[in-house]
Parts: C-alpha cells; structure tokens; sequence
C-alpha cells in the first residue's frame, strides 16, 4: 500500500493556505495568487498546462516530485469547483477544462451525490459522500502500490493531519503575509500528532518544507 502524501501546497508565512473572500474570479481569495508564484515558472507546471520550457532548479524539483508515484488523488469539493449544496445539474466539470492535469482517478469529497464524470488524458472524478476515510479507502483501492496525494483544499488537509493518516506533507511557505483566510495549523498541535521535519530548503520565492509522521519516516 502506497502513502497518504501532501505535496507542493503553498501557504503564507502567517500560516493560510487561502485568503479571504474567495470568488469565481479569485477561487483562491484575496491575495492567494501569490502563494503560488513559487511553481507558475518551472518547467513542471508548465509542462502539466501545455506549455514549454520553463525553470529547473529547487523550485521545480519539489514540484515534479509531487507528482511521483501518485495513482490517485483527493480534493476537496471546493477545490473542484465553487458549487455549494446540492448539484443543480452536471454542467460543472471542475476548473480544468476537458483534460485536467491529473490523469488518475480523483475523489471528491462531497455532502451531496453525484455521478462519476470520465474526462479526457485518464482523469475520473468519483463523488464521495462517506467522509475522509471512505475516500481514502476508495482511492487506495484505486491506486494500488502508488501513492495517494490529498489535493487540498486547507479543509481537507486538515481534517487528515487531524487524523493522523497523511504520512507526508510537502509545504511551500511563501514570503507573502495574508493576515486572514484558511489557517492551515489552526488548533493542530503537529508534534504531539507524530509529525516532525524531514527535509528542508530554500529559494529565493519559498521555503520547502517536508514534514512526516514518524513512524512513516
């Protein structure tokens, strides 16, 4: 069985993992773009978007090695779109267009159920109403000896650091300030949940973290 992996998610130096009033035109929040300019240049992100060229150096190699070994991912359902409540319809097939970059079943978490969709490029998302642990269970079935890489959003992540099952966690600690948002570390006590460093460096637009359970180290 794979690991349960958090990889290449960005947060502030005053710990939010998003800003503050998220919109359709800023899914993210207020200032949540900036987290991410550590990735938009490297030679992975743009190669997961049709692109070419791009950097190489520490920056890319934490991201590539994010997608290593992966068979399956979780989202949560604000990570998959800004629909709240029941499904009205099926129009919403997440932010990526026809072809998202993950290439492997993902599973949603949701209240509401809803109908698997088939994307193009190996994509499936499958909805999942049972809880962390059902998804889990599902998209370890899914994706065997690989691993498992929760997609965020700061929620999700939290609810498995609070349970102990992420066995590794990759964070991007950009030089940005947010003041507000979703508190990532908010009521977590990492070291009394197993959790220390394993890895880390630096660049000049974030500072890699890796932290795991120690007794997955």
């Amino acid at each position: 069985m794979g690991r349960l992996r958090v990889a290449s998610f960005s947060v502030s130096i005053d710990g939010y993992g998003a800003g503050p009033e998220q919109t359709l035109q800023q899914p993210l929040g207020r200032g949540g773009m900036e987290l991410h300019q550590w990735v938009l240049g490297t030679r992975t992100f743009q190669r997961l978007h049709g692109g070419a060229g791009g950097e190489t150096g520490v920056d890319d190699d934490f991201a590539a090695r994010g997608f290593d070994h992966i068979g399956a991912w979780i989202l949560g359902r604000n990570m998959f779109g800004p629909v709240r409540g029941p499904w009205p319809d099926d129009t919403w097939r997440g932010w990526w267009g026809e072809e998202p970059p993950y290439h492997v079943p993902v599973f949603v978490l949701t209240h509401h159920p809803r109908a698997s969709i088939v994307m193009r490029g190996g994509t499936e998302f499958h909805f999942v109403t049972g809880g962390i642990e059902a998804a889990l269970d599902a998209a370890r079935a899914a994706a065997g000896a690989r691993d498992v890489r929760v997609g965020g959003g700061v929620a999700t992540v939290r609810q498995y650091l609070a349970a102990r099952l992420i066995d590794e966690m990759h964070l991007a600690v950009a030089p940005v300030l947010l003041g507000r948002g979703e508190a990532l570390f908010e009521g977590l006590d990492l070291g009394a949940l197993g959790y220390r460093v394993l890895e880390h460096a630096a660049t000049p637009r974030a500072h890699h973290v890796v932290i795991g359970r120690a007794a997955a180290a």
